[in-house]
């Protein structure tokens, strides 16, 4: 099941480069809140007790043209969507790491 790889991958990473490494939560990148399939993971992964943020980043074409213009996404659309889902997920990445 893909959690069990994601945990393996991290534990691997743990263990042969980085002791001290900790998982504070799972992002969800290009969520698509129409679609069933994306939800019932997010469920399986909450489900077996694992650290699922709760901030989503939704899928948008607007990331790979800031990409190409060479320019963070806040910076070429600071009021898009998604701009403000990227703070949401770095509020909450930052109130974990000083809850911890």
């Amino acid at each position: 099941m893909f959690s069990e790889r994601l945990l393996e991958n991290a534990m691997e990473l743990k263990e042969d480069h980085n002791p001290e490494l900790r998982l504070l939560g799972i992002v969800v990148n290009q969520f698509n809140s129409q679609a069933k399939l994306p939800r019932e993971l997010i469920e399986t992964l909450k489900q077996q007790d694992l650290p699922v943020l709760e901030s989503y980043i939704s899928a948008t074409v607007k990331v790979k043209e800031s990409h190409s213009k060479r320019m963070p996404l806040p910076f070429y659309l600071p009021k898009h969507k998604v701009t403000n889902q990227i703070a949401a997920l770095f509020e909450e990445l930052n109130a974990s790491r000083t809850q911890r």
